[in-house]
């Protein structure tokens, strides 16, 4: 596996720094530099004789790609397709025909594909019309990216040149994934199916459920258009929130009271009829396993229905089932300071905001609860093992975990003012 993570749009001259760094690091005895060194030269310089070549090897090799001169031609590539210029794509492709098949970022993985897919995501018609006349076949990946990326245009051109075939049975899940509305709504009116003919589930409702994204209006919309076509749902208050039906949730609700209080199974959340995994594999922040709506709203930033839960006699502060080995009994409080909709907020670098939590703290959530809680991240995010956080608040659940992007920083700061301590 590549030691570093070449971005979708790598920039040269940053690149160019980071060779320098890493070669002014070598030379200065830094730990990591040296095992970079020892790990991709065959015979390791000494501090005097190493050269800026070697560095930009040893770099380009950290971030799987072949060597240097690879890299610049990747960098190329993409800020060519992503500035649409079409005569540098043009002229690089005449230059090195097998560029086409080749991921255009240069990685042997890469979701994005080669230059025509890598387009695709882009919305760029025109580099794939000049592609393709050069023998670029990329046209099925190409359309999923697409799809992926609600370039509902572009997918329309690549599915006429793919001659217009019904969709393959996984292609809903790409769009699942980024909860994309548009992709969804074109696969489906291009045919794309929710069962089988044998009648088996082919509707991603897992990915939907499961994927990093955080998006409620998103989230219903995809669930429901699933349904618009056919797909037929368990009859459970938790689908009910997923889709965002409080009419369903409702009745729910008027049948058993007590469904607002009542702790829920993972089984229940992530059902296993739905395709979803185990608790690993289903990205979300703090624990759901053993708890209640008002949890379960908070990891997926369902802050409506989490109020009008709260304005029917929902406990806000609720606490989760303790297991065999005394872990858990947190508030949804607690799911307020890490949980999934953190992720892309801080992956991005955004000022984070905490109206979950001061929703909660308006209906009373106890600041200063405690709780044993255990995580173990989606491996994705490469935090191997299960780490343990024992007798934690709120405040400090969030000021020792060990996943960073999952925190709401701001959360916490809001609890600490209202008098939570850690």
């Amino acid at each position: 596996m590549a030691k570093r993570h070449f971005p979708v749009r790598p920039n040269l001259e940053q690149l160019k720094h980071q060779a320098k760094d890493l070669l002014r690091a070598f030379k200065g005895g830094d730990t990591a530099a040296l095992e970079d060194f020892r790990e991709h030269l065959v015979a390791l310089p000494d501090a005097q004789s190493a050269r800026l070549a070697d560095a930009q090897f040893v770099l380009a090799r950290s971030y799987g790609l072949q060597n240097w001169p690879r890299l610049v031609v990747a960098c190329r590539m993409t800020d060519a397709i992503w500035r649409g210029d079409m005569e540098t794509v043009r002229a690089m492709v005449r230059k090195e025909p097998k560029l086409i098949i080749e991921n255009a970022r240069g990685v042997e993985q890469s979701n994005w594909g080669p230059p025509m897919s890598y387009a695709a995501n882009l919305g760029q018609d025109s580099i794939i019309e000049m592609l393709r006349e050069f023998g670029a076949a990329d046209l099925e990946s190409a359309f999923n990216r697409a799809c992926l990326q609600g370039q509902t245009k572009t997918a329309r051109m690549l599915h006429q040149m793919m001659g217009s075939p019904r969709p393959s049975d996984g292609a809903l899940t790409d769009p699942a994934y980024t909860l994309n509305v548009n992709g969804t709504t074109l696969l489906l009116e291009l045919g794309a199916r929710v069962y089988d003919d044998a009648r088996k589930r082919l509707a991603p409702v897992h990915m939907v459920l499961e994927t990093d994204s955080r998006n409620p209006t998103a989230k219903h919309r995809i669930l429901e258009l699933y349904a618009d076509y056919g797909f037929e749902y368990p009859d459970t208050p938790v689908i009910a929130l997923h889709r965002g039906r409080v009419d369903l949730l409702e009745k729910h609700i008027e049948r058993d009271p007590g469904i607002l209080q009542r702790r829920f199974t993972w089984e229940e959340i992530f059902p296993p009829e739905m395709g979803c995994h185990d608790e690993v594999l289903a990205t979300h922040g703090t624990p759901l396993g053993g708890t209640t709506l008002l949890h379960i709203c908070a990891d997926y930033d369902e802050i409506e229905i989490a109020r009008w839960l709260l304005e029917r006699g929902a406990d806000v502060n609720a606490r989760a089932t303790v297991d065999a080995d005394r872990f858990g009994g947190h508030t949804a409080l607690f799911s307020t300071v890490v949980s999934q909709p953190n992720f892309w907020i801080n992956h991005h670098g955004q000022p984070p905001t905490a109206a979950f939590t001061k929703l909660l703290l308006d209906y009373g959530a106890d600041v200063n609860v405690r709780a044993s809680l255990r995580k173990e991240l989606h491996p994705g995010y490469e935090f191997p093992g299960m780490f343990e956080y024992r007798d934690v608040t709120p405040v400090s659940w969030g000021e020792r975990f060990h996943f960073r992007k999952l925190v709401n920083d701001a959360a916490v700061e809001m609890i600490r003012e209202a008098g939570g301590v850690e």
